[in-house]
């Protein structure tokens, strides 16, 4: 996706968010100057579209982050939700796992290439304008690796090329299938055999305009706790982001504990994870320790509401780790559902069910997670404020559907978390590149159709 060396180009917005997540700040009538895909100026008081403009009627916000994403887990939804695991038995995050396996083993470089344009075309669609995509599908089934020995990674950067949206590549050592086993057959393609192999095979991925190149560890359960130091220092070495899944199960603490005698975010601690560039996934069953442990080190936490409810993974501490000083992100992980309002505002919701109380964030602050704390967790932190030098990465939501209709526009930023979907996202620019117009994407002509092949090419 190239952007430098785009037109000078305006963008009239009807009504614009130009908070930053503590004000409100919808403003009607702002005119955006981009060129060389960055915002040049920002006018407000503009009351009609300036000659030449680009209209955008509606609520423009600064694109959204979708801060945690596995592109194939796409092909389980709508697929996975069978009831039950079996004789009357409640499935578990376990029993789903297997399912998911079962797609990954059919994975080609050629059917990911088309399953992530796909899906990211449709993260388009929902205003996002930036993805981690959390990637351990490495090598061939079996684990053989390609003869490019980064096809896999490739195939998602390109698939973030060809529909329109930046991708951080959080690419991720997998290297054991619980503490103390070596991978199984499932899992044989997601390792590369020791943290200095996965260390070398990354050295290889190069950044482009429209990709950053991060790393992640897996898990505790998934990468030896004497090699996470290597994981740590490569990502140290080049001030690239650093994710990690962390407490997403009770079942996985209880391993930690067993073998090494403290909790997961004490082990990732103990040999040098946390950081301010790092950003824990879920957290979500956390003692106080930990939640000091991260919010002291100012290691971020991208929650997952969706993914964690269809999971039934359990409500995590969001509140308490904001307070503690841990920066807040959102991902769509698994893609139950694409929607970042969604999970805005299953974020607040979720808090008031837990709690019995009601307003735990603003809308702004829920925003905020949704896109300049989001793009900075995955190392855009040029991103995700309509402002003079940023980055052209913007989208408009109607404020006439059905679902937002009748409020007042002062109130935008509560229309769009509390009543909006990504139904009602209308424009996408990226870059300055005019994306999703009218909600017609402008790259993938046929989003429905591109998945429905993808999906289907995956089956067995």
């Amino acid at each position: 996706m190239q952007v430098t060396g785009t037109p000078k180009r305006t963008y009239w917005l009807e009504h614009a968010w130009l908070g930053d997540g503590v004000d409100q700040g919808v403003e009607r009538g702002v005119a955006l100057d981009v060129h060389d895909g960055r915002i040049t100026a920002v006018r407000t008081g503009v009351t009609v579209p300036p000659p030449g403009a680009v209209s955008l009627r509606g609520l423009t916000l600064p694109g959204l982050a979708n801060a945690h994403s596995h592109a194939f887990h796409r092909a389980l939804r709508g697929t996975a939700q069978t009831g039950t695991g079996g004789a009357g038995t409640p499935e578990s995050f376990w029993a789903w796992r297997d399912v998911m396996y079962a797609v990954a083993d059919r994975l080609t470089p050629e059917r990911y290439l088309a399953l992530a344009r796909a899906v990211y075309a449709e993260m388009a669609l929902a205003g996002i304008t930036a993805v981690g995509e959390f990637h351990y599908v490495h090598h061939a089934p079996g684990g053989t690796p390609y003869a490019d020995p980064n096809a896999m990674g490739e195939a998602l950067i390109e698939a973030a090329a060809e529909a329109g949206i930046r991708i951080t590549l959080l690419d991720t050592c997998y290297l054991s299938a619980g503490f103390g086993q070596p991978p199984d057959a499932r899992q044989a393609r997601f390792s590369d055999g020791t943290a200095e192999a996965w260390a070398e095979r990354c050295a290889l991925l190069k950044e482009r305009d429209h990709a950053r190149i991060g790393a992640a560890v897996h898990s505790v359960r998934a990468v030896p706790a004497d090699q996470l130091v290597t994981v740590a220092r490569w990502a140290e070495e080049r001030r690239a982001p650093l994710h990690v899944h962390l407490s997403e199960q009770p079942a996985e603490n209880d391993a930690c504990l067993r073998a090494h005698g403290r909790t997961p975010a004490r082990l990732l601690a103990d040999h040098g994870v946390l950081g301010p560039r790092t950003t824990g996934v879920h957290n979500t069953h956390l003692t106080e320790e930990d939640i000091a442990l991260l919010g002291g080190s100012g290691t971020g936490t991208c929650m997952c509401p969706t993914t964690e409810r269809d999971l039934a993974d359990g409500i995590g501490p969001a509140a308490a780790l904001q307070r503690a000083g841990s920066p807040l992100s959102l991902g769509s992980d698994s893609h139950a559902v694409i929607d970042l309002f969604e999970e805005a505002r299953a974020m607040e919701l979720n808090e008031r069910l837990r709690t019995r109380v009601r307003g735990h964030w603003t809308a702004a602050a829920l925003l905020r997670a949704a896109t300049a704390d989001g793009h900075a967790a995955l190392g855009w932190d040029d991103a995700g404020t309509l402002a003079p030098g940023a980055r052209a990465d913007f989208t408009t939501v109607a404020l006439d559907s059905v679902r937002t209709a009748g409020a007042p526009p002062r109130l935008g930023a509560e229309t769009a978390v509390f009543a909006a979907t990504a139904a009602d996202v209308r424009h996408t620019v990226v870059g300055g590149r005019h994306i999703v117009r009218d909600g017609q994407h402008q790259l993938v002509p046929d989003v429905p159709q591109a998945l429905a092949r993808a999906v289907e090419a995956l089956r067995g």
